[in-house]
């Protein structure tokens, strides 16, 4: 379906407003109604109670480990079961990783390549939605779940920590602890920082959602391309050049997690992401605007 017949569909069209064309709450709806974002609730909703039956078989969590940014992950679970919010950082930082992104991947991945794969993509252009419209709907509803998925995650684990743990103050992994009036504001930082960084999968996932029929492949493309990033990461031969990699900040929100909060590395790891999002965003704008749609 080429561009022109759109416009002139548009033209003919009385009372017709592209601004009015698939609203976000039906995109919504559309998509809360999946099968793939009830299970990605349900399994993002169960971590915390499987962690608390593990910590309860377990006993004390603990253990040896390396140092570096990963040695923040030893002090985490140490202290997991102090409070509900120490509960609820453990549950961030093991998930954060590669189980945060699985979500983002779906939701912005799977959101145009559906459309190809079940054929009603051209029907959904010539109803008319414009293009631009289309896939500006469909990228805000799915950075609202993956943002939504983020929130779940800590929010159940607060709800379970409390009762499991009790509410306290947030034991810090250097020693010390937030006092409860600080403690959901920092958490909610968290929550931010770890969305923001994860905005290149999502740049990612819908870039190869325009350019694919099948949403294995841009799901599954996004997840496989963050994991080189996080390997490339681990190269230390790399050097300096590790800092213009996502991956390399992923966990600079530990540094919330500190008695003065720390803003550097969250901050050049937010302008990292932001702009490689912005340009395969870009991407994905751009190529679906000059592609053939014929599915």
């Amino acid at each position: 379906m080429s561009s022109a017949t759109e416009v002139r569909g548009h033209a003919e069209a009385p009372g017709y407003h592209a601004r009015r064309t698939l609203p976000l709450r039906v995109e919504a709806m559309r998509q809360l109604r999946r099968r793939r974002t009830l299970l990605m609730g349900g399994v993002l909703a169960a971590l915390p109670f499987i962690l608390i039956v593990a910590f309860a078989i377990g006993g004390t969590p603990g253990g040896e480990g390396g140092g570096g940014r990963g040695g923040s992950r030893i002090n985490l679970m140490d202290v997991a079961t102090e409070s509900a919010a120490n509960f609820a950082a453990t549950c961030l930082f093991v998930s954060a990783g590669f189980l945060l992104v699985v979500p983002v991947a779906l939701f912005c991945g799977d959101t145009v390549a559906s459309e190809a794969s079940w054929s009603s993509l051209r029907y959904l252009l010539a109803a008319p939605v414009p293009r631009s419209r289309l896939l500006w709907s469909k990228l805000v509803v799915a950075l609202g779940f993956s943002l939504a998925a983020m929130v779940l995650l800590p929010v159940v684990a607060l709800a379970a920590g409390a009762a499991a743990y009790g509410w306290g103050p947030l034991q810090l992994p250097t020693g010390g602890a937030l006092s409860t009036a600080d403690t959901v504001p920092r958490l909610a930082l968290v929550v931010g920082f770890i969305f923001v960084s994860q905005l290149v999968t999502a740049g990612l996932a819908f870039w190869l959602s325009t350019k694919t029929d099948a949403p294995l492949g841009a799901v599954g493309g996004a997840v496989g391309l963050t994991i080189v990033g996080n390997v490339l990461d681990a190269v230390t031969a790399l050097g300096s050049w590790r800092d213009f990699l996502p991956a390399h900040w992923q966990f600079a929100w530990a540094d919330a997690l500190q008695p003065d909060l720390e803003w550097s590395g969250m901050a050049k790891g937010a302008a990292i992401s932001v702009t490689y999002a912005l340009i395969l965003f870009a991407f994905a704008f751009r190529g679906f605007s000059r592609k053939d749609i014929v599915s």
